[in-house]
């Protein structure tokens, strides 16, 4: 049972992980370091490095959201945690 528990905390940590990878990419990486060059294409009007800025980061931390549930449900499966007592 301790093992199982390890193995879970563990790909659940490594879940955490990469989404917030994502998150920093996203938010730090394409609103601020890649702005100048993102600013050459454009989104829906707006310069895609603004759009970013000010709105692409929060509707991707919404959508990484929606993908750690879907993770950690199908985890939760998979380790037998999803079985009400």
């Amino acid at each position: 049972m301790i093992n199982q528990n390890t193995n879970y905390w563990k790909e659940n940590l490594k879940y955490v992980g990469i989404l917030l990878s994502i998150w920093f990419l996203v938010s730090f990486g394409f609103s601020i370091l890649l702005k100048d060059f993102l600013d050459n294409f454009s989104f829906g009007g707006f310069k895609l490095g603004f759009w970013f800025a000010q709105q692409g980061s929060m509707y991707v931390f919404v959508i990484l959201i929606f993908i750690y549930v879907h993770l950690i449900n199908r985890l939760d499966k998979k380790y037998g945690f999803d079985k009400k007592k």
